[in-house]
C-alpha cells in the first residue's frame, strides 16, 4: 500500500479542507528553494483521512498530531477568499549529533565551548533553516557531556527531550499555549534548579525581560529567534525588553549575551554566522557595542570569528 510520508519525502503538506482542491506538498531539499508539486492521485485516500481527522477533531493553529507515525505540526488559515487550508509539517522525531547538521566541525567545537558558560545563546535565522534542529542538538549535547537539569518553554513541543540524556542529564519539557503564558513560564522554570533552559521564542516584552534575568544569575539560555541576521536579532530582543525594562535592558543583555548564531540552510548544509563575547569579561567589545545600542556595527567582529574559524578548520 502506498504511504504518503514515506514514499514522497514530505517536509510540508498543504490540505485544502472545504473542498475536494488537490493537495500539494513539498519535499525535502536543502537549500533556500524548495520544489513543490501536487500530491499524486494514489495517495488521494491517505490524504482525504487527514483532513476528516483534523475537520472532526477541530484541530487549530500550532497543534501536534501524529498520522501513520510521523509526527507534524499544524498551521491551519482562513483565506482572504474564505478558503480554508491547513499546513502540516513534518517534526523529525530523532535529535541530531552536532557532528551531524553540516555546520564546519570547527563551529562545532566552538558551539560545545559554550555550553560549559552560562548567559544566552541566540539561535536566528528564517522559517525553516534549521535553528530548532540546532539548538535541540546543542542542548542535547550539553546535557549528555556536563550533566544537570533542563527545563524547556515550548508552543508547542517539538522534539522530544524530556528525560535522560547521558548518565548526568535530565530534561523537562513545558507547553504554553497562550503568548501571555511566556512570562510566566520561564519565571516558573527557575523553581526547578536548571542550568539550561530552552526557551522556543520569545514573544512578548515581559517574556524578554524573563530571559535577560535568567540569562544573568547563572543560567544559560538557548533560544530561537526569526531574524535576518544577528544584529536584527539583538535589535529585536531590545525592543521588546525596553518595553518592560526601559534603558536597562541594554546593559542587561550586554551582561548576559554568550552568543548569537544566524543560520541560512544552502544547498551544501548550513551556513553560519556566529559572534560570541568573552567570558567573564565586561569590558568585551561585543558587549560594548551592546550597551551602546550600536549591534549594528558588528559585522566586523562576525568577520574576525569566521576568519579565526576557517583557519582553524584548514589546520584540522
Amino acid at each position: 500500500m502506498p504511504s504518503l510520508f514515506r514514499d514522497l519525502n514530505v517536509t510540508d503538506l498543504y490540505i485544502r479542507l472545504d473542498a475536494s482542491d488537490p493537495a500539494i506538498y513539498q519535499r525535502q531539499k536543502r537549500g533556500r528553494f524548495r520544489s513543490n508539486a501536487l500530491v499524486p492521485d494514489r495517495y488521494e485516500k491517505e490524504v482525504r483521512q487527514i483532513g476528516e481527522f483534523i475537520r472532526n477533531q477541530g484541530l487549530k493553529e500550532d497543534s501536534v498530531l501524529h498520522v501513520n507515525g510521523v509526527r507534524m505540526r499544524l498551521a491551519r488559515q482562513k483565506m482572504a477568499d474564505g478558503e480554508d487550508w491547513i499546513c502540516l509539517r513534518v517534526i523529525k522525531t530523532i535529535i541530531p549529533e552536532l557532528e551531524d547538521l553540516g555546520i564546519p566541525p570547527a563551529y562545532v567545537e566552538a558551539l560545545r565551548e559554550l555550553g560549559q558558560r552560562d548567559g544566552l545563546i541566540m539561535l536566528t535565522g528564517a522559517t525553516g533553516h534549521g535553528k530548532t534542529t540546532t539548538a535541540v542538538s546543542l542542548l542535547s549535547d550539553c546535557l549528555r557531556r556536563h550533566g544537570g537539569i533542563a527545563v524547556t518553554i515550548e508552543d508547542p513541543v517539538e522534539y522530544v527531550l524530556k528525560g535522560h540524556h547521558g548518565e548526568r542529564g535530565f530534561c523537562f519539557q513545558s507547553e504554553v499555549n497562550d503568548d501571555e503564558e511566556w512570562a510566566g513560564a520561564i519565571k516558573r522554570s527557575l523553581r526547578w534548579a536548571p542550568h539550561y533552559i530552552f526557551v522556543g521564542e520569545i514573544r512578548t516584552p515581559k517574556a524578554a525581560e524573563q530571559v535577560l534575568r535568567a540569562a544573568t544569575t547563572g543560567h544559560l539560555v538557548l533560544t530561537t529567534v526569526h531574524a535576518g541576521s544577528p544584529e536584527e536579532a539583538l535589535m529585536g530582543l531590545m525592543h521588546l525588553a525596553e518595553q518592560t525594562m526601559g534603558g536597562a535592558s541594554q546593559m542587561i543583555l550586554a551582561a548576559g549575551l554568550t552568543a548569537v548564531l544566524h543560520q541560512t540552510m544552502t544547498e551544501s548544509g548550513p551556513h553560519v554566522r556566529l559572534v560570541t563575547t568573552e567570558s567573564g569579561n565586561m569590558g568585551d567589545p561585543v558587549r560594548a557595542l551592546v550597551r551602546e545600542n550600536k549591534v549594528g556595527m558588528l559585522g566586523t567582529y562576525i568577520d574576525k570569528m569566521t576568519a579565526r574559524l576557517s583557519a582553524a578548520g584548514r589546520e584540522r
